[in-house]
């Protein structure tokens, strides 16, 4: 993990196929920064209601409360006072999130963006690609191939 200052804005991008720990990171850092005494606000796309409609999940049930939003734009509604803003996954978001956190970071907040980078084709996924090339950090995590018991770079369908 980086050092990094608490002044400015930024954005970390938190990325990999399924089952690799993108939430579970999301939240480990989302957790650092609360205990950090800095105020955070977390969101999710409408579509994911897997595990909860007010919280983020992650596979092995780790939770935090969220905003569950329709449109990207609503985020910067939402963000008063926030010094860490996390959003969980960002490929189901239409592409004005990348300019969404653009402009949170130019507000001098850090962004913290979980999201697949790639679908089961492995064709760059949602407005991703993007974020990622905007992003000042980027990990990129893998997860084990349930076969073969390799690291996974990409998501498949079996």
């Amino acid at each position: 993990m980086m050092l990094t200052p608490r002044t400015g804005g930024w954005i970390e991008v938190i990325c990999g196929p399924m089952f690799c720990g993108k939430t579970e990171e999301l939240i480990r850092r989302l957790k650092r920064a609360q205990i950090a005494k800095m105020k955070t606000s977390i969101f999710k796309p409408l579509i994911d209601n897997r595990y909860s409609e007010e919280h983020i999940v992650s596979h092995n049930q780790t939770k935090m409360e969220s905003f569950l939003v329709e449109d990207a734009a609503e985020i910067l509604e939402k963000t008063d006072g926030a010094e860490v803003v996390g959003i969980d996954e960002a490929q189901f978001f239409n592409d004005n999130l990348i300019a969404v956190c653009q402009e949170l970071s130019a507000n001098n907040k850090r962004v913290l963006v979980a999201g697949l980078d790639n679908d089961y084709l492995a064709r760059p996924f949602g407005p991703m690609p993007e974020i990622m090339c905007a992003a000042e950090y980027l990990d990129k995590l893998r997860a084990i191939c349930v076969v073969c018991g390799d690291p996974a770079s990409f998501t498949q369908r079996i």
